[in-house]
């Protein structure tokens, strides 16, 4: 990291802007995190970075500002990255642009770099995975890009911190002064130079131009394109310029797509120019990606390797973080309960203000934070996917299915994003470009499971399908996947009839992600967990507890203000097997989020739970004791897991009070259909209130938020309905 390094020779900071450019892939954001210390989000995806990002660093005495722009393959403005690209460096005018080209694929990046050429600001070539480049045998000339396109570049290896503090030295030094690294002059051909001459000329006493807000070549560019954005919000009239005359020549030559002859024209000078500065070694050896990719993206093979891989994910979610998770609860619903009593006890705190810590507080939030290990697992092998490469491969492979829904695989990296969270979910859909696109995917992203609802499925799953836990969490999973192409297939149908776009997509090579991006990202993604367990969910938690307790001194819950609530709701869920108050006023309660579930019920079955006191309480130095003896065994018993060659790891019988006795209240009340029913059902009812909200600010309207809390409640409530009825009806 260079963030703070600082020069004496300069005290007086200066404010510069870099614009951070490049191909998706490309290793724009893991660039700038290697710099900044930050922690923009990387994927070894297209699309990542959907809007443009900042981080900010000292470096030389000066306050710099590194701008992440959406990768892009082009400044055309057909896609929304291309858009957000190329508005920011037109409009905003950083001080210098850093081009990250990616050395293994040069020709397909030094398009790109030709058309930054064109808006006359300084640049900056950070030549990129120079290492994955000599792998292959490519020997890159960089003093011969540099004095071809009259522009520095700097051999880089972002993941190993090699070449940036050589990149942002010249990169500061060109934004320091621009006058002396003006970018070098890439002639396009007699002919369409001539045919520019006329058009700049016309253009040069334009405002925008006079006023140094627009580059006059690139300006000739666009409107010799006849680039209708352009045309239109600069007040262009074509007609009026002397351009059909300038380009009699060049549409008698090679047609009336000038736009497309330009495109040939720039794919023709990077071609000229990687071969000049490229040399690859004649004989070429397969490489691993294609010899991964002839069994991960066969026509047959595919979909099934993708299963597999989620099942894997859910096995050794489950194998890793179980014992994890009995720890964790056993530490709250155990010391932490008992020491936060004699705190309170020794405060002479009233009796209900102890109810509402231990019951409500510790209870219901704490509950939650206990599946902190699954949750973190399951963001943690979700990013090793991304980075490594093979989840842009699961949309490729997804194509097809998604084509039978009127989507495209595009739409499949949102909704894989869904697995997470579904609200950056719903925001990851702007990287669409058609509307409907937009409208259709952010309906299905709500039933992908999200981590949300994992807390639920971990506590039904440990007291009722032990043995067969990954597998059955897998299921889940797969059956919102199987809910999400039915529904897609009516909407298809019904609200959003046309045909699906083409789907095109690079596929990157495959790459081992850095443990350190492995565990920024598993954080980024986990984090938002705990932050709602300690902003709304503890304000759930303490609303449930005096909705229990109220009207005040109640001894019995159900005559309570939530058990009035839950039995008023209650025949809705009897057909579905669940038809108590408890149960349906769970349910209510999580609708503000799906972990609230589990929490409501941690305070629900709380006094139905709790067994008689022990007569002496475990001492703070036994309490200490105790939990560092569980937590090596959790340690050990997940190491277990792990190299466990056969079967499903189960969920560690040595569990503490808290969770056996809730898992057994929950045994009483439900029986393994009727769970299955309810986990059903917590998948698929209407999304979570945040989520609502997202799709309100992505689409401006309550519209798809409104559509999307009726067709999820009536399909909860059918498939949780046939589920339960359909196995009593087969005898289970």
């Amino acid at each position: 990291m260079m963030a703070s390094q600082k020069s004496s020779q300069n005290p007086e900071k200066q404010g510069l802007t870099i614009a951070v450019a490049g191909n998706p892939n490309a290793g724009k954001s893991t660039l700038i995190n290697a710099i900044a210390g930050s922690r923009l989000h990387v994927g070894n995806w297209p699309g990542v970075t959907v809007e443009k990002k900042t981080a900010s660093l000292e470096y030389d005495g000066r306050d710099i500002s590194l701008v992440d722009l959406p990768g892009t393959y082009s400044l055309s403005p057909y896609t929304q990255e291309e858009v957000i690209a190329r508005d920011y460096l037109v409009k905003e005018k950083p001080d210098v642009i850093v081009n990250v080209v990616d050395a293994t694929n040069l020709e397909r990046n030094l398009y790109f770099t030709l058309q930054l050429l064109e808006l006359g600001i300084p640049l900056v070539i950070a030549l990129n995975m120079t290492d994955e480049a000599a792998q292959k045998g490519f020997r890159i000339d960089a003093d011969k890009i540099a004095s071809i396109l009259g522009c520095a570049v700097v051999p880089t290896i972002a993941t190993k911190n090699e070449g940036l503090k050589h990149l942002m030295t010249t990169a500061v030094s060109f934004a320091v002064d621009p006058g002396a690294h003006a970018p070098g002059f890439v002639s396009y051909g007699e002919d369409i130079e001539q045919a520019l001459a006329p058009i700049a000329d016309a253009l040069k006493d334009h405002p925008e131009v006079l006023a140094g807000r627009l580059p006059l070549r690139w300006f000739a560019l666009k409107v010799l394109e006849r680039d209708e954005r352009v045309l239109s919000e600069y007040a262009v009239e074509a007609d009026a310029l002397p351009i059909e005359k300038a380009v009699k020549h060049l549409k008698a030559a090679h047609g009336e797509d000038l736009e497309a002859h330009l495109a040939d024209t720039r794919y023709g000078l990077a071609a000229g120019l990687t071969r000049e500065a490229l040399k690859k070694p004649e004989i070429r050896k397969k490489e691993l990606t294609e010899r991964i990719d002839a069994v991960v993206l066969n026509r047959y093979l595919g979909i099934p390797v993708f299963l597999a891989a989620m099942w894997l994910i859910f096995k050794l979610t489950f194998d890793i973080a179980g014992p994890f998770t009995d720890w964790f609860d056993g530490l709250t619903s155990g010391p932490l309960s008992r020491w936060a009593q004699r705190l309170l006890d020794f405060a002479a705190a009233p009796d209900w203000l102890v109810s509402l810590v231990v019951e409500g507080v510790i209870g219901g939030v704490g509950f939650v934070l206990a599946f902190v290990p699954p949750i973190f697992a399951m963001m943690f092998f979700i990013t090793l996917l991304e980075g490594s490469g093979y989840m842009a491969r699961a949309a490729f492979v997804m194509d097809r299915m998604m084509h039978a829904i009127g989507l495209h695989g595009k739409s499949f990296i949102p909704l894989l994003m869904g697995f997470g969270c579904n609200v950056p979910a719903v925001y990851a859909t702007r990287t669409l470009e058609n509307p409907r696109d937009k409208a259709l995917t952010a309906l299905l992203i709500p039933l992908m499971s999200c981590g949300a609802r994992l807390p639920v499925y971990v506590v039904f799953v440990g007291a009722f399908f032990a043995s067969q836990a990954g597998t059955i969490l897998w299921s889940l999973y797969v059956f919102g996947i199987g809910m999400a192409v039915i529904m897609g297939f009516i909407f298809k149908k019904t609200l959003f009839r046309g045909e699906a776009p083409v789907f095109i997509m690079e596929l990157p090579p495959y790459r081992m992600p850095t443990l350190k991006n492995l565990l920024i990202h598993t954080w980024e993604k986990g984090k938002h967990f705990l932050i709602k367990a300690g902003t709304y969910i503890l304000a759930v938690a303490i609303l449930v507890w005096f909705l229990l307790n109220l009207p005040w001194g109640v001894e019995n819950k159900q005559e309570s203000y939530l058990g009035k609530i839950g039995q008023i709701s209650a025949p809705i869920f009897a057909p579905l097997g669940f038809g108590t108050w408890e149960a349906s006023a769970s349910l209510i309660t999580g609708v503000i989020a799906k972990e609230i579930v589990v929490s409501t019920m941690a305070v629900v079955y709380a006094p139905q739970a709790q067994g008689e006191e022990e007569e002496a309480a475990p001492s703070f130095v036994e309490d200490l004791r105790e939990i560092g003896v569980s937590f090596a065994g959790a340690l050990r018993e997940a190491a277990t897991n792990v190299f466990s060659t056969f079967g499903i790891a189960t969920i560690s019988a040595e569990e503490e009070e808290g969770a056996e006795d809730l898992k057994t209240t929950i045994a009483q009340a439900f029986t393994p259909l009727s769970a299955y029913a309810f986990m059903v059902f917590v998948l698929l009812y209407m999304p979570c209130v945040i989520v609502l909200i997202a799709m309100r600010h992505e689409f401006g309207t309550w519209k798809w938020a409104g559509i999307a809390i009726a067709y999820q409640s009536a399909l909860a409530w059918t498939a949780a309905f046939v589920i339960y009825q359909g196995g009593k009806l087969i005898g289970l």
